[in-house]
């Protein structure tokens, strides 16, 4: 990746802790479930010492379930090893204010081992290694992603206390593209973009969308890494942001039996000189994407795992839901899992497999080792899906997360592209999800059973 100007830089932020304008440094990293984790640090103290030498972090870290509890499988980390400390070290290119918190700035993190070895199953050192691959060949990868969320008139407490049953939507109907719909809660969806502003990210847009109180917002294009980052501090951002304002909101993939939150990702390939290398002289598809399309298509089973991570993930895939169930490309269609979009200079495709609740790290990373395995082999490009791809006969996105699990442990060619460790480790991140679920009694075996059975 080329150097970047940082949303705020390291003599900037000396003169701003100075002045008493900031206070508080946070730095962080998106851990397997692509939630920041940290620590707030007094800003001096930051300056003084964390700026130079870095911090520790408990490695559990990157080897808990969602609820953070301690879990056995991970090689990196347990109780047999202690549960030692990573280092974090500030990734300065990211430093940024957060506009939401008064006098805060935030820096995200890369770990390393006391050798100072990368943590490999770190979701930023995954993506760095394959972005690192297709650097190789001169090319960087550009992305983008539109993250679908639910917002509540609930508080989050109000919506634990209620065990998240009866919650009351910003909007009563579909308000997808709206102006009106939007308008009714456009203190809040204001309130967002403007801070992402602030944090130093490009906004482009924000529209209603098809579940009750479900909306976007959109931001531009840029380099996968700093999509990827902002996408993880705009997750945490905005729900930041709702709660101060009495809300709540869910990026879950699949809040209710109705259309569920996506997170579209768009890809494409920059030569050196920045100029786009998907399309070909005569406007189409060069041999590059055709091949780093077919890869896609190639490795989607065996790489959901890394699309859809959760056990909700995979309620989604439903027929006429506007996600996908069918492995299969068109032109503008909606049906498909890929879609090619875009022509010259903005010609992309958009992975539409990924919910709201993916990890943009793990899943950029497996679009792009997904593509390479297409270049490197020069895969051809199968017939572009014409019409409904849920009624066509198509091999189908994995159905369950144990399915997924399975394909991705494996898969030679996940083996080959991210390492055995690699595997290994988010293999059991999906076992453990399952055994947690597999011993859950849930409300829907307590309606079915309770006295009817």
């Amino acid at each position: 990746m080329a150097d970047r100007t940082a949303p705020l830089g390291v003599e900037e932020l000396h003169a701003l802790v100075a002045a008493g304008d900031i206070d508080t440094v946070v730095l962080a990293f998106p851990d397997m479930q692509g939630r920041l984790q940290g620590k707030r640090f007094a800003a001096r103290f930051f300056l003084d010492e964390v700026l130079h030498h870095g911090t520790e972090g408990c490695n559990y870290l990157l080897a808990v379930d969602a609820d953070m509890n301690t879990v056995d499988g991970y090689a990196m980390s347990s109780w047999d090893k202690g549960y030692g400390d990573f280092a974090m070290h500030p990734d300065l290119t990211t430093l940024r204010r957060v506009p939401w918190n008064p006098g805060t700035a935030l820096v995200i993190a890369d770990l390393a081992w006391e050798d100072g070895s990368p943590v490999t199953a770190a979701p930023r050192q995954i993506l760095r290694r394959q972005l690192h691959r297709l650097a190789e060949r001169g090319l960087t990868a550009q992305a983008g992603t539109e993250l679908e969320f639910i917002v509540f008139r609930d508080t989050y407490e109000q919506a634990w206390d209620a065990g998240y049953r009866g919650l009351t939507p910003v909007n009563q109907y579909n308000v997808d593209y709206s102006v009106l719909g939007t308008g009714r809660i456009e203190p809040l969806l204001r309130r967002i973009r403007n801070e992402m502003a602030g944090a130093g990210l490009t906004v482009e847009s924000a529209k209603g969308e098809c579940n009750p109180g479900q909306h976007e917002i959109a931001f531009r294009y840029d380099e996968a890494l700093v999509t990827c980052d902002q996408h993880a501090i705009y997750k945490t951002g905005a729900k930041e942001i709702a709660a101060q304002e009495g809300h709540s909101l869910t990026f879950m993939a699949k809040y209710n039996e109705r259309e569920g939150n996506s997170c579209h990702i768009h890809l494409s390939l920059a030569r050196p000189d920045g100029t786009n290398a998907m399309p070909g002289p005569d406007g189409g598809m060069s041999p590059l994407m055709r091949h780093f399309l077919a890869g896609q298509l190639a490795a989607l089973r065996e790489f959901t795992l890394l699309y859809a991570p959760n056990i909700n993930s995979y309620k989604r895939f439903r027929p006429g839901s506007f996600a996908p169930t069918a492995v299969a490309w068109g032109h503008d269609n909606r049906t498909c899992a890929l879609r090619v979009v875009g022509h010259g200079r903005s010609l992309r495709f958009e992975n539409r497999v990924p919910g709201g609740d993916a990890n943009p790290h793990l899943a950029v990373a497996a679009m792009v080792a997904a593509g390479l395995y297409g270049v490197e082999q020069e895969l051809e490009l199968p017939e572009p899906c014409h019409g409904n791809a849920y009624a066509a006969d198509h091999a189908h996105v994995p159905g369950t997360l144990r399915e997924a699990a399975e394909l991705w442990e494996n898969s030679t060619l996940a083996k080959a592209a991210f390492g055995d460790d690699v595997v290994a480790h988010y293999g059991n991140m999906a076992r453990v999800e399952l055994d947690a679920f597999d011993a859950a009694v849930t409300d829907w075996e307590l309606r079915r059973s309770f006295e009817r059975m």
